[in-house]
């Protein structure tokens, strides 16, 4: 087989399943770059409200494990 043909061979393999390399391997083209700061701001946006539940969360998961600690020092 000639190195052309191979070269050839494996061209139009890559352009017929191009589509489906991407898909497979998630990867990103360009036209889904093109608005990436703006979805990034929104994801940001969106983490805001996430950050002061975790901190929230956080404070009464410590309350509630003082008074278990307490209930089990009572029982004994």
């Amino acid at each position: 087989m000639n190195p052309f043909s191979v070269d050839k061979y494996v061209h139009s393999y890559l352009d017929r399943r191009m589509k489906y390399l991407i898909d497979e391997w998630n990867l990103a083209r360009k036209d889904d770059m093109g608005d990436f700061s703006r979805r990034i701001h929104h994801v940001e946006k969106d983490l805001e409200p996430m950050k002061d539940y975790e901190k929230t969360a956080s404070v009464k998961l410590t309350r509630l494990e003082e008074r278990f600690r307490k209930l089990k020092e009572a029982r004994r």
